[in-house]
């Protein structure tokens, strides 16, 4: 009887004790665990990002969030579109509407391509649709060249002539202003853009047409 109290007293004092048995003991360490207190947060209702001047191509979106355990994750969406760096690009959890057939004929309705007279002297004048701008002249153009800090487009136009200094601002649109000036030989036209630009020139019957991109 003494000999089995003694072997039962010294497996109790060999156990190893938990000191605190509200936290994990030794082993316990990588089960992940989460923690009830709450983190106020506005809910996201929509958020924007505006890109620069000089954005053509989207490829990826990623998004950063914060899990309940505080760690941080990451998920990606590869891509591969064009974008209009004028418009914002959303982030959102609201559901957008699907398109009608009605509403899918008046977005092909927009884009008929409309233009408006934004400048105008003597020997040329310039029409101006979003991206595109149309140069209705008779005159030959002998240089055409794209300058930076602001970017511009430079036209030089075959003619003598005494034409006065001109100056047409616009500063709503792409084509934000025109100048023309006048040289031995020929006068110039310096189109001022609002952002970073190529171009692509076009010869038409009635002067010339230029596309941005």
């Amino acid at each position: 009887m003494i000999r089995a109290l003694l072997i039962s007293s010294f497996l109790l004092i060999s156990l190893q004790a938990r000191e605190n048995p509200f936290f994990p003991s030794k082993g316990e360490n990588d089960i992940p665990y989460t923690s009830n207190k709450v983190k106020s947060a506005i809910p996201l209702k929509q958020s924007s990002i505006t890109l620069p001047s000089s954005a053509r191509i989207i490829k990826k979106v990623t998004v950063e969030y914060e899990n309940l355990d505080a760690s941080i994750g990451k998920q990606s969406i590869e891509l591969d579109n064009s974008v209009d760096w004028h418009l914002p690009i959303f982030i959102s959890q609201n559901y957008s509407q699907t398109q009608t057939k009605t509403q899918t004929q008046k977005i092909k309705k927009k884009k008929i391509i409309k233009y408006k007279e934004i400048a105008s002297v003597k020997y040329v004048k310039f029409l101006a649709s979003q991206e595109n701008l149309k140069v209705v002249t008779k005159d030959k153009i002998i240089r055409n060249f794209l300058l930076v800090n602001p970017h511009r487009i430079v036209l030089d136009f075959k003619r003598d002539t005494n034409l006065k200094s001109y100056t047409k601002n616009n500063d709503k649109g792409i084509f934000c202003k025109i100048r023309v000036g006048n040289h031995k030989g020929y006068y110039r036209a310096v189109i001022e853009l609002d952002g970073q630009y190529q171009y692509k020139m076009q010869k038409l019957s009635n002067g010339y047409s230029f596309k941005l991109r």
